[in-house]
């Protein structure tokens, strides 16, 4: 099939596998690597569709399991799409609900059709497998839009992960089979890795995945308990074995040691509830590190929250105040919280790709890492 999207790598860094490049859809460009915003439930919790623009966000995040339940795809479709739904006009990708339905679903059962589940809203039945996920999809509208996957949890045998990891193959081939036959070319359908913390399956699952020639690919199965070593031999295990000229996706990974850890070995998109969370939390990112704007000292502490960054919230209010919004429970803290968090990664994604492009990753991401306190 035809598609109207498009990978180029501009450039890349001989001390690493850091690279950079231009990923092209029906709704615009982007350049990686890139942070992706978590939109589940078309919303980024907290901030609007402006608020998002005004960071220059290029891309955010649905979820098929979560909009299939609220709003419903005959809801999206009616509105013409999830892009016209939430009026956002940059692209957006999806996750099929894999994750979802094994982590939120409640007597799951699981055949090699799919799934069998009840809703975590209101215990109702639905059914998800590899053609129903791929229709939801195409109802949502997103310009890139995931396989089914099984995805396993941690810790798990050998015997169980080559059993995800064949289950997923399978239900790749049937929706990418699916996928071609709706001639679906505007969106395009990324495969996915799994294989638990087991090289050998993480090889051989990312070669089988790869010879179903997918537009791209996403690394899954990972943060979902296992240690920071684990996560990054994972991602290790896998990278090398998909192809150059194709983008490479890791899942659900997000914090930033993580993230630069994954561009050094070559991966070029990301996503993680884990900035937007953390900042209803009061957990804020800083270029000294994180920090918790509740904490006492922060109550007189008129400074900017991270004078290094330029983003709204740190040109204009103090770590005074946002601790006392935090602490009086304004709905305005949230707000601003999740804006400097986000800012902070789409910022952080920006100063790796001109790094990358310089060749000089390495040394940028030792000095951050050294500031950042994770050296």
């Amino acid at each position: 099939m035809d598609s109207e999207f498009k990978f180029e790598l501009t450039g890349r860094d001989s001390d690493c596998g850091a690279r950079v490049g231009r990923v092209e859809t029906p709704h615009g460009g982007f350049d990686t690597p890139v942070f992706m915003p978590v939109g589940t439930q078309a919303t980024v919790k907290a901030v609007s569709q402006e608020d998002l623009e005004l960071i220059d966000a290029p891309i955010i995040l649905g979820n098929a399991y979560h909009l299939n339940l609220r709003p419903g795809t005959d809801i999206l479709k009616n509105a013409g799409g999830l892009h016209k739904f939430m009026t956002w006009e940059r692209p957006i990708l999806t996750d099929s609900g894999g994750f979802q339905v094994f982590s939120l679903g409640t007597l799951n059962k699981v055949t090699e059709d799919g799934v069998r589940f009840q809703s975590h809203i209101d215990g109702s039945s639905h059914f998800l497998g590899p053609e129903t996920a791929i229709d939801i999809q195409r109802d949502i509208g997103a310009d890139i839009i995931m396989c089914f996957d099984e995805c396993t949890s941690y810790p798990v045998t050998e015997k169980t992960a080559r059993e995800s990891m064949e289950r997923t193959l399978t239900w790749a081939q049937r929706c990418r089979s699916h996928w071609e036959h709706e001639g679906m070319a505007s969106q395009a359908l990324f495969g996915i890795v799994q294989g638990s913390t087991f090289d050998h399956l993480r090889k051989e699952s990312a070669e089988r995945t790869v010879a179903l020639d997918f537009p791209g690919y996403a690394i899954g199965g990972v943060s979902v308990g296992e240690s920071k070593d684990e996560m990054a031999q994972a991602v290790a295990a896998t990278a090398p074995h998909l192809p150059e000229e194709k983008p490479r996706y890791l899942m659900g990974v997000g914090p930033p040691e993580d993230f630069l850890a994954a561009i050094e070995l070559g991966v070029d998109m990301f996503d993680c509830v884990m900035p937007t969370r953390n900042a209803r939390n009061g957990s804020l990112f800083t270029s000294e590190g994180r920090i918790n704007i509740k904490n006492q000292r922060f109550r007189t502490d008129y400074g900017p929250l991270d004078p290094a960054c330029s983003c709204p919230v740190c040109r204009r209010y103090s770590r005074a105040y946002l601790s006392h919004l935090f602490r009086s429970g304004e709905v305005l803290s949230l707000r601003l919280n999740t804006l400097h968090n986000l800012s902070f990664m789409l910022d952080l994604a920006a100063n790796v790709r001109s790094a990358i492009r310089v060749g000089s990753f390495m040394e940028f991401k030792r000095a951050f890492l050294n500031a950042y306190g994770n050296a």
